[in-house]
């Protein structure tokens, strides 16, 4: 197999690179992103990349969309987790309502941000919902301008069950105006990512307010809304932790370097940091490789044929595991191999590995496929 593939770089400006990661230490200290930051998230409209193109949104191909979330993740692992998420919930776009839709989407600073949790209750009215609940983490809700969040139905006090029998759970989408934030984000890596909690108490909102997730229920009929939300939310979760690997093997090559000048290394020493490092280089470059050739094959399928395969959906699953764990386990190989420098709270390379070892606890990529 070959292991050349397009290092992250190649995807994204050199300029917004430095200025992302020259202001990535004072957003960990904000505990969100930098305005100067923010500012390139809004020109280059990453927060729309899943929009819909007739709500002004980039409506980007899932091809396009990996490759450039890897490079923004390379470039900050906390801004790629912001931008990963708040872009994902910009795709509902295709499955709100149209009206709505315009309303909320026709700005140039729009964020969605929310949870997955089914942390909230929604009581039906003859008007629509009355909504309570408390969400433990919403990346980027700090500068968000709408939260979405999934509730359980009831009407009277009782759930109302779906089709299948069980509970009925839609999301929902509200103003910011309408929700709490809380502070809550007490973990060591992903800090500027701001993702706090938030709460909703007794709060009316319409029946327009709820959607749902469905091919049946697609509003905007695009390639990119009928693609699967779960092996969308796999890949584009895998490359966050890809383009952060990348970004720490980047790192050790300044610093092996360094450390080749150090009197008592030993000449077998430092044969094992130039085989570890390029060991590292070929692994992610394979991996890389493979999930690309997954995702891409079956995006051409979805253009094609209206939809994916089993099997192409099963292979992008394998592969977005298996890059994600394959990542880290990278990443720890190397770290012992940096000194003192890696495990230093303010350096970049530690931000780093803590961002990746944060990242990399979503239950969504915590375990290979069978």
């Amino acid at each position: 197999m070959e292991n050349q593939i397009p290092h992250p770089s190649a995807f994204i400006s050199a300029d917004d690179v430095n200025i992302i990661r020259k202001n990535a230490a004072e957003a960990e200290r904000l505990g969100m992103l930098h305005p100067e930051q923010l500012k390139i998230v809004y020109r280059e409209a990453w927060f729309k990349l899943l929009v819909p193109q007739v709500y002004s949104g980039k409506q980007i191909t899932l091809s396009n969309l990996v490759r450039l979330q890897e490079a923004i993740s390379w470039a900050d692992g906390s801004t790629g987790w912001v931008v990963t998420l708040c872009s994902g919930a910009g795709w509902f776009g295709g499955f709100i309502n149209a009206e709505l839709s315009q309303q909320i989407f026709n700005n140039t600073c729009v964020c969605l941000a929310g949870s997955g949790a089914v942390s909230g209750t929604a009581e039906k009215t003859d008007n629509g919902y009355i909504i309570y609940g408390f969400w433990k983490y919403a990346s980027g809700v700090h500068h968000a301008t709408h939260i979405t969040a999934n509730c359980a139905i009831t009407q009277n006090g009782q759930p109302v069950l779906s089709d299948d029998g069980g509970q009925l759970v839609l999301p929902f989408i509200f103003d910011k105006k309408d929700v709490s934030p809380v502070p809550a984000w007490k973990y060591i890596g992903m800090i500027a990512t701001g993702s706090d909690a938030f709460e909703i108490k007794d709060l009316q909102v319409g029946k327009d307010r709820a959607f749902k997730i469905d091919p049946s229920a697609v509003v905007v009929d695009a390639p990119l809304y009928r693609y699967p939300f779960l092996q969308l939310a796999e890949a584009t979760l895998a490359v966050n932790l890809s383009g952060i690997a990348v970004h720490f093997i980047d790192l050790c090559a300044d610093i092996f370097n360094d450390r080749m000048n150090h009197p008592r290394l030993t000449p077998s020493q430092k044969i094992i940091l130039i085989d570890s490092l390029a060991l590292a280089n070929r692994e992610m470059s394979d991996l890389r490789k493979l999930f690309f050739a997954a995702v891409d094959l079956s995006w051409k399928d979805i253009v094609k044929n209206n939809s994916v395969s089993d099997s192409n959906l099963n292979e992008v699953s394998i592969h977005s595991r298996k890059l994600a764990i394959s990542a880290r386990e990278i990443v720890d190989r190397l770290y012992p191999l940096c000194g003192l420098v890696a495990a230093g709270s303010d350096t970049e390379i530690n931000r780093a590995w803590r961002d990746l070892h944060t990242a990399s606890q979503h239950s969504l990529l915590t375990f290979a496929m069978a």
